[in-house]
Order: C-alpha cells, then sequence, then structure tokens
C-alpha cells in the first residue's frame, strides 16, 4: 500500500502540486483540500469539501484516512497557523509554522530581517499613519513603490509614477494596516525558490513570472499572468550569487531566529546592475511558477516533501527536464479588480497531450459544466524543445479554449526570446 498526502489549497499551484504528487510510485492517494474540478479529474486525486484554513476538519479528515504527509500550498493556512495545529496533532507537514509564514505575512517583519540578516534589498521605511507618509512620498524620487504590510493576494503593490500615484496607494494601504514605502530597483525579475530544512537548501531551478495583466508588462500588477522555466537571467552565475547572498543567509538568518523552516521559500528577487536584491518573500512556491517547475520536475516530488518535512538530509540537486516550460494564464473578465464568475468554459480537451497541460487554478463545477469561479481561471503549461516551441504549444491550446470575456497576456516569455534572438 503506497501513502496518503493531503494538499492544502484550491488554485493552479495545488492542481499542479497534487497531479506530480501522484505520479509517485510510492504514493497511493492524494486528497485535495478543497480542491477543485481540475484536481477532481486527475487520477488518483480526490478533494475533499473542507477548508484550507480548517484546521480541526483538515486534523480529523487526516487522521480518518491515513495521512501521512500534508502540503501546505497557498500563504493564508500558513500565516493563519494550519502548519502549527496540524504539527501538534503529530502529522508530518511541509510548510513552515505561524511565526516563520511571517516572511510573507507581514512586508514589515520581511524587511527588517533582510536588514537584521544583511541581505541584499531596497532601501524603505515603514510608515502606521497618513501623514508621514505622505511628506516621505512628496520627497522620494519617482517611481516608487507602496506596499501593504499584511497578505493581499498579489494586489498590496503598487509601482508609483507619480506622487499621487503613491499618496493614493498609501492611503488605501493604510486602511488595512502599517505601509511599506521604499525605493524602485531597475533590473530585471526572476523568481528563486529553493527547499529549506532546517538551514538546508536546495534550490529548484530558475523561473520568471510576468505580474502585470497586459502586453509589454503594462496595467495594473495582478498574482501573475504567466511564467517559464528556465530563466535566462537566473544562469549559472546568478544563481549561485543567489545561494551566497540571499538564499543561504536567510537560512541561517531563520535558525539565528530561532524560527524553524521546512517548506519551501520563495525570492522574488531583482537583478540589478549591483546584483540579485530581493524585492520579497514567500513561504510557498510561485503561481504559476509551478507549473512550469513541476513540467520539468523529473525527480520524485513526494519523496523530497516526505524527507523534507521528517527534517532529514535533502539530496544534493534534483533532475529536471531540460526542456523549457511555459504556462500562459487565462483569466476572467474584470480581472483583477472584479472578476466575473459564473461563465461557462468551452473547449476544454478530454485527455492530455503528454506536453500540454491544463492546471485549473479559478474553475467550480456547475450543472455539468466547468465556469468560471476566480480571477485567474486556468493555467495552460507546455513543455517545448526550445522556449519558442514552449510558447507556440502552450498558445496553440489557449486559443481553443474561450469563455465570455477571457483575457491573457500574449508575450510570455518575451525576455527570454528577446534574449536568444
Amino acid at each position: 500500500m503506497g501513502a496518503k498526502v493531503l494538499v492544502l489549497g484550491s488554485g493552479g499551484r495545488e492542481h499542479a502540486i497534487a497531479w506530480k504528487l501522484a505520479q509517485s510510485p510510492l504514493v497511493e492517494r492524494v486528497y485535495c483540500a478543497p480542491g477543485n474540478p481540475g484536481t477532481a479529474a486527475e487520477a488518483g486525486v480526490e478533494n475533499l469539501a473542507i477548508a484550507a484554513t480548517d484546521a480541526e476538519g483538515l486534523v480529523a479528515a487526516a487522521f480518518a484516512r491515513g495521512v501521512e504527509l500534508v502540503v501546505i500550498g497557498p500563504e493564508a493556512p500558513l500565516v493563519a497557523g494550519v502548519g502549527d495545529r496540524l504539527r501538534r496533532a503529530g502529522l508530518p507537514v511541509f510548510g513552515p509554522d505561524a511565526a516563520a509564514a511571517q516572511l510573507e505575512g507581514s512586508k514589515v517583519f520581511a524587511k527588517e530581517f533582510l536588514q537584521r540578516h544583511q541581505i541584499p534589498t531596497a532601501s524603505y521605511r515603514r510608515f502606521a499613519e497618513l501623514g508621514g507618509a505622505q511628506r516621505y512620498i512628496r520627497q522620494h524620487t519617482l517611481p516608487v513603490v507602496v506596499k501593504a504590510d499584511g497578505l493581499a493576494a498579489g494586489k498590496g503593490v503598487v509601482v508609483a509614477l507619480s506622487h499621487d500615484q503613491a499618496q493614493a496607494a498609501a492611503e488605501q494601504f493604510l486602511a488595512w494596516g502599517p505601509i511599506v514605502v521604499e525605493e524602485f530597483l531597475h533590473g530585471e525579475e526572476a523568481s528563486f525558490i529553493a527547499v529549506l530544512v532546517d538551514g538546508q537548501v536546495l534550490p529548484l531551478a530558475g523561473s520568471q513570472d510576468h505580474k502585470r495583466l497586459l502586453d509589454g508588462d503594462l496595467g495594473p500588477n495582478t498574482g501573475g499572468m504567466g511564467a517559464y522555466s528556465p530563466a535566462p537571467v537566473l544562469d549559472a552565475a546568478m544563481g549561485e550569487r543567489v545561494l551566497r547572498e540571499v538564499m543561504r543567509p536567510a537560512a541561517r538568518g531563520l535558525l539565528a531566529d530561532g524560527l524553524p523552516y521546512r517548506g519551501f521559500l520563495y525570492a522574488g528577487i531583482m537583478v540589478t546592475a549591483q546584483g540579485p536584491k530581493v524585492l520579497e518573500f514567500n513561504c510557498r512556491l510561485g503561481d504559476p511558477e509551478t507549473q512550469p517547475l513541476l513540467m520539468r520536475l523529473r525527480s520524485d516530488l513526494f519523496a523530497l516533501l516526505r524527507a523534507a518535512a521528517a527534517g532529514d538530509t535533502l539530496p544534493p540537486t534534483l533532475d529536471w527536464d531540460p526542456r523549457p516550460a511555459l504556462c500562459v494564464v487565462l483569466a476572467a473578465a474584470g480581472y483583477p479588480d472584479a472578476p466575473r464568475n459564473g461563465d461557462a468554459i468551452l473547449g476544454l480537451p478530454l485527455a492530455d497531450d503528454p506536453d500540454v497541460k491544463i492546471f485549473h487554478a479559478g474553475t467550480a463545477a456547475q450543472d455539468g459544466a466547468v465556469v468560471t469561479a476566480g480571477g485567474r481561471v486556468l493555467g495552460v503549461t507546455a513543455l517545448g524543445a526550445s522556449l519558442a516551441e514552449a510558447a507556440a504549444r502552450a498558445y496553440a491550446r489557449a486559443g481553443a479554449i474561450r469563455w465570455p470575456g477571457m483575457q491573457y497576456r500574449h508575450d510570455i516569455g518575451h525576455r527570454a526570446l528577446q534574449r536568444g534572438r
């Protein structure tokens, strides 16, 4: 009999995690709480109608089903301490506890951590009242970045091109709590994700996300409109610098601060003329970076996460498909401000191509149909012999899917493709 695993969450990241875990010969069953129609359709995967933040319900369900590992996908249950409750019940959990998850749950906590452990990042000031923030913003060079302190699902950051825009963002975010105002970093952004286990650091392949809604990196910030891996900006030399200057100091810093950490640590990196600088930390896999990363991962994900949750020695490296992978996010009408739900999705394939996979992110089952139920609805992800081929495959499949008001970017991977040319 194989192992039973519980994955918390309902997005595209969690669909990809469940799909990959179910491929392990060591796994008999993957449960998703609550999952989505995509996870429900996967072989060896079963959805449970339990919220990812319902700690007591999750403990009961895990013991009733003989679960041997819990993998926490999104940030909300991490910050809410769901992992802490599951561990107290004696369940092996992959994902940091609430104290360490403040690295993502609080921008102020993260900036103070970076400063304390001398990890390169943008200069900043914290504000809890509007007057001081407005005075500081008026004197600041442009662009200037304004961030909400707490979780904001990718919508708590404004890169302001005018002082008026920055002050409006400060006023909006201060209604939720403290804010951070920081310098704008010039360079190319990349995602560097690693498995951290009590000071050990095992990097994943590099990737790059596209935060802006529109082609050419225009429009409002979103949770991510597409991603690809590998990212040429994170070549071997730059990857080693990020390990040396960011990830290993962060792992040491967590130990020094008395914060045990067994989970993914995601560093949003700006590669500047001075080297890599941290834009943000997330305490889980990125979404949509997870989708191309897990399409490329050849190592057994279950064996890796089980060992990490137990505090075992990590392998020195992971095995990756050398082919690039690219994910195009299909978003609902009105995203990101007011996404419309309930639109029937047409053109979903009956079977997967081995090199093209559609991950459900914001969908629901309704009257026998799959409908939109979130801002980012699907992630169409493809492998290719080149990044251009991966993009062509992903866009060909995306073009066959439709619903009223569906929107997506047409230039995912443009930086890497331009480098190639």
